[in-house]
């Protein structure tokens, strides 16, 4: 593939592996870039991984994803549910758009419970901790390869 599949990660996502473990479990997110660098590359794509806690950042990325990325895994994290920036940049996305979140936000506190960018996103993965990652960039290979 030409374009690198773009993964970016909102706020506090840094902190993985320290930042309540019980919820987000032990790994660093280090630890899930290099597992994502390994699974892109074995299905033959690349990877541009990134992490801000800062909201016009992640809105930049996506506005940069328009033209040099052939598809978006997001976890917004906390902007999932309150930037409204973010949704209006990423409805001007047109390829696939995962949202993921490593833990299953439905079965939280209700705050989590609506998501702002579920309502534009092409598919979502909740729930399967680290993981979800890698099965998000297996998916978003098939995808990119069906359009």
């Amino acid at each position: 593939m030409n374009k690198p599949i773009f993964v970016l990660n909102g706020p506090n996502l840094n902190l993985l592996g320290q930042r309540e473990p019980t919820i987000y479990g032990t790994t660093t997110l280090a630890d899930i870039r290099e597992r994502c660098m390994a699974k892109a590359e074995s299905l033959g794509f690349t990877l541009e991984f990134r992490q801000t806690n800062f909201e016009g950042e992640l809105v930049e990325s996506v506005h940069q994803a328009r033209t040099d990325a052939c598809g978006i895994i997001i976890n917004p994290a906390a902007y999932t549910f309150t930037s409204i920036a973010l949704l209006d940049a990423l409805k001007t996305f047109d390829p696939p758009k995962i949202e993921l979140h490593i833990s299953n936000v439905h079965a939280r506190e209700s705050i989590y419970h609506n998501s702002l960018i579920s309502r534009i996103a092409t598919a979502i993965m909740i729930g399967f901790g680290a993981d979800g990652y890698e099965l998000a960039v297996q998916a978003m290979a098939g995808m990119v390869r069906r359009d």
